[in-house]
């Protein structure tokens, strides 16, 4: 008798025809973002969040690009994406169900250190951002289930609890500080300028004078430092700020004007360019 594993059965699941998603906050993880989504055309614009963004596949493929580095990931597969760093993604064939975490780094050493009982030393880093590890990939899914449909407390955190352990336990480390060199300080010199004076709108000419580099010179150090141009970081700023703005429960209206976005529907296009969702269901979630 032939029997069929539980990735394959992830796999198979249908595609429903319409996207959908589902966005919420868990007040056991300290409000941790949670999000389960079908994506049938949706593309994400180049992104990254403050905090970690850990997620699987259920079923249909991603492609996405994340630190430069190009990878298609199925059921099985799961991402472990440390803050800051710049990703996309977008459908591969007829598109994909996943879901996703946004653990704060502050979250996953208070895990560590109830974990180990000792003191984390450094901050916690990924070195893989995407691979392959089915039974934690299921693990992580059923988990994901729990929180969603609101099972007991202690069945719902435990789990959790143990799979943001164990994904650190199999995959982590700490962040080791790169060398510095003349252009990187530069560049992030000009990173820093976009990052305080986001709502405001800056020039290709006034930033590389804060760089000290050429107008040329600085996109492609930029890029190549950060895998994203000048213009996409200050506008993926401008969201990250705005995501903390709807938190705190100010309007779409509102938080669009404060961010430097022009109108309300370009912030909208933008917001859910790299999160998924509208900003009225960040809001809400």
């Amino acid at each position: 008798m032939h029997t069929i594993s539980q990735e394959q059965a992830l796999d198979t699941m249908p595609l429903e025809g319409a996207e959908r998603t589902r966005f919420w906050r868990d007040p056991r993880f300290d409000g941790m973002e949670c999000l389960t989504a079908t994506f049938i055309t949706h593309e994400f614009a180049p992104h990254a969040h403050d905090t970690f963004s850990i997620g699987a596949i259920e079923a249909g493929s991603q492609i996405s690009k994340i630190r430069g580095e190009r990878s298609q990931a199925g059921p099985g597969d799961f991402y472990l994406i440390n803050p800051d760093e710049i990703h996309d993604g977008h459908p591969g064939g007829s598109g994909y169900r996943y879901r996703m975490v946004y653990p704060s780094t502050d979250l996953l050493v208070n895990i560590l250190e109830d974990v180990t009982g000792r003191a984390f030393q450094g901050t916690p880093s990924f070195s893989k951002r995407m691979l392959r590890d089915p039974d934690l990939a299921q693990s992580f899914y059923h988990a994901h289930k729990a929180l969603e449909h609101a099972t007991g407390a202690l069945e719902a955190e435990e789990r959790m609890f143990g799979v943001l352990a164990t994904m650190f336990e199999r995959h982590g480390s700490s962040i080791i500080a790169p060398v510095d060199t003349k252009e990187q300080s530069a560049v992030q010199q000009a990173r820093d300028y976009l990052t305080e004076n986001y709502a405001e709108d800056i020039g290709l000419e006034e930033l590389a004078r804060v760089a000290g580099l050429s107008r040329a010179h600085l996109i492609r150090a930029f890029r190549r430092q950060f895998h994203i141009t000048p213009h996409a970081f200050l506008t993926d700023k401008r969201v990250r700020a705005a995501k903390t703005l709807l938190r705190h429960g100010w309007s779409a209206v509102d938080t669009a004007y404060q961010c430097g976005f022009a109108d309300q529907a370009h912030f909208t296009r933008h917001f859910k360019a790299r999160t998924g969702v509208t900003p009225g269901a960040f809001r809400a979630g």
